[in-house]
């Protein structure tokens, strides 16, 4: 490689200057999943590739993504996804302008939605479109053996995504599934994925472990003698514990009605027939997981209209509402809770299976339905639900009472250092505390406080026509 030289004498030439360029890159702010997908539940393959199916709304796309919970490294993407309502199949169209790095790498979005999705997640878009024919009766299939619980008549018409009605025969089924048996682990596990969508903060259950029952409420559809489907509207997953000496309790731990179905009656209607299986199997109680506003609205409602026909409930209720309407509980010192007896809970719970937790919360909306008329009476009872409330929140005794927190300097975390001391001469009534701590409190709960009420005179209104 031949190099060209200069000579010796010859002067250096100077070096052109060379300007400095300073440039940002554009770094990439990534998009939130919540914004980009969009889920459709459907019932035939005409509506894949369209908007004509139901579509769903995530508890949250973001938190299944883990860098920031975002999407990163596309321009204009676009991803649908379509569940099939009939094998609970998914098939995802996703669609971009372009790629690029932008400080963030490329999100796996393949990886992503597995996560969600798993096994019921297809590739190939023709292969989802044969599983509504290959696998129509998919439902059918799992429940065909299994045990009925319950039959109900509905209104004999059915209602599709779209919205449209057409008069078809139909009743609803209950069909309990134990999951040592395995159609019912590989139907749940189908339906993982909206279990994970639509029900807050839920991870799957265990299908190896043959404690679990699966209780599927299903619509079963006769458009020709010959030909039956069974068309799933929900389900719920229970946990049977054993209670010694020789029986068991039932929790609810998961229950969903797919979001087409939703605010028509199908969620109670579930909710009675598992009660229905707690009271026939004689089971210590029937308790819910952690159960979601919404649910909690519903089956409160329930048991309220039971406990209004169970007469041990009713006595304890008027003899409380006697008590209590001698009133201006308000302007008393000492505000008695208006609890029900030991016994009375007791029977609640060898005869409706309601545990104590839930009868309490029952029990202030039974008082609030037998102060008739609730004007006259209404300081008095928000006075009670104000006493529980901070009776929860504070505790029912005074352990805290004349006692103070201060904060004292240390080598250690000073979030953690502290010393409690019992003031000489003071009242009860817990922690000191300042002035707009106090006034802070107070505010927080008054809002539990107004939060209750509202909740008490919402289901008083759907149990009795009485109270508006």
């Amino acid at each position: 490689m031949g190099q060209k030289q200069q000579h010796p004498n010859a002067d250096p030439l100077p070096e052109p200057k060379k300007k400095r360029r300073v440039g940002f890159s554009n770094i990439d702010a990534g998009v939130e999943p919540n914004d980009c997908i969009k889920i459709y539940l459907v019932s035939k393959k005409e509506e894949v590739g369209t908007s004509d199916g139901y579509r769903i709304s995530p508890v949250d796309l973001n938190s299944f993504f883990e860098e920031d919970e975002k999407i990163y490294g596309y321009q204009g993407l676009k991803i649908t996804i379509w569940i099939s309502s009939i094998s609970f199949h998914a098939y995802a169209d996703i669609t971009f302008q372009s790629t690029s790095d932008g400080g963030k790498g490329i999100t796996d979005l393949k990886s992503a939605l597995e996560k969600i999705f798993g096994e019921t997640l297809l590739e190939n878009k023709d292969d989802f479109l044969q599983t509504f024919s290959t696998e129509n009766n998919f439902i059918s299939s799992v429940v065909s053996n299994e045990e009925k619980l319950q039959t109900k008549a509905s209104n004999g018409h059915t209602t599709h995504f779209n919205g449209s009605s057409e008069a078809a025969f139909s009743d609803l089924e209950v069909v309990r599934l134990m999951m040592s048996n395995l159609a019912a682990g590989h139907l749940y596990s189908r339906l993982v994925p909206l279990v994970l969508l639509l029900v807050d903060g839920s991870n799957p259950i265990d299908v190896t472990d043959p404690s679990w029952e699966l209780y599927l409420l299903t619509r079963k559809k006769t458009d020709q003698p010959e030909n039956t489907q069974h068309i799933l509207l929900g389900f719920a997953a229970l946990y049977r514990f054993y209670r010694y000496p020789d029986g068991s309790r039932l929790r609810l731990s998961q229950i969903l009605v797919l979001p087409p179905y939703q605010h028509k009656g199908y969620g109670s209607y579930l909710v009675e027939v598992l009660s229905n299986v707690a009271i026939s199997e004689n089971v210590y109680d029937l308790t819910v997981e952690e159960p979601q506003e919404y649910f909690q609205h519903v089956r409160t409602s329930f048991d309220v209209k039971r406990l209004l026909a169970f007469e041990p409930a009713q006595s304890a209720v008027k003899s409380a509402v006697l008590h209590l309407k001698q009133g201006k509980l308000s302007k008393k010192t000492q505000v008695p809770r208006f609890l029900p007896s030991t016994d009375v809970v007791d029977e609640v719970r060898k005869t409706l299976k309601i545990n104590k937790k839930q009868f309490l919360q029952c029990w202030e909306i039974l008082i609030y339905l037998g102060l008739d008329p609730i004007e006259k009476h209404m300081e008095d009872y928000v006075t009670i639900i104000c006493n529980r409330v901070k009776a929860d929140i504070l505790g029912k005794d005074s352990e805290t009472a004349g006692k103070e927190v201060i904060e004292v300097p240390s080598v250690h975390d000073e979030e953690t250092s502290f010393a409690m001391f019992r003031l000489q001469n003071s009242k009860a009534g817990g922690i000191q505390m300042d002035e707009d701590q106090t006034k802070t409190q107070e505010q927080q709960l008054q809002q539990l406080v107004d939060e209750r009420i509202k909740e008490v005179k919402l289901i008083a209104q759907k149990v009795s026509h009485k109270h508006v």
